[in-house]
């Protein structure tokens, strides 16, 4: 970025204010992106049309492509044109992973009834402690069985009630 010789050193040259426009622009959606992540949607548009999330991404994205041309020389419309562009591309594609993510399974319902697992503990009917082999399963789970069911053997889901797991010692055939 050159500028011609300033007499006085108040006065900055058009690509330099252009150039702060930029930097006040993506500070502005650096701020509400953050905001968005940690304290959580404030707002949306559209009626959840486009998120704050995706509005702060597409200014970080404005701000920076316009910096970036303004930078290397260009003049201040291609720096617009080029960031309107860029920017508006980056929300929608924050906007498509937001919604993807928002719509995952994750509070969804799955049945465990006739995952396999292990006994980490003896189970009895009032007690015991499975590990199952299904992928949505990080941790153990309580179980009860109607028969005993010594630890270490392999088990089959049953019964799935909230939490806890009825299981029965797994055969070849189940």
């Amino acid at each position: 970025m050159v500028c011609p010789a300033i007499t006085e050193s108040s006065h900055l040259c058009h690509s330099e204010r252009t150039l702060i426009v930029f930097v006040l622009i993506g500070s502005a959606g650096l701020v509400l992106l953050l905001l968005s992540l940690f304290i959580g949607e404030m707002f949306e548009l559209g009626d959840g049309a486009l998120s704050g999330a995706s509005l702060g991404v597409g200014g970080v994205v404005f701000g920076g492509v316009g910096a970036i041309v303004v930078a290397n020389g260009l003049d201040a419309w291609v720096a617009y044109a080029a960031s309107v562009v860029v920017g508006l591309l980056a929300a929608a594609l924050a906007q498509l992973m937001i919604r993807r993510l928002s719509a995952g399974d994750d509070d969804a319902a799955v049945s465990l009834v006739g995952v396999q697992g292990t006994a980490t503990t003896a189970i009895t009917a009032g007690s015991g402690e499975v590990a199952l082999d299904a992928v949505s399963e990080l941790e153990r789970r309580l179980a009860w069985s109607d028969e005993p069911i010594a630890e270490g053997a392999r088990v089959v889901v049953v019964e799935h009630s909230g939490s806890r797991v009825r299981v029965q010692a797994h055969t070849a055939a189940d």
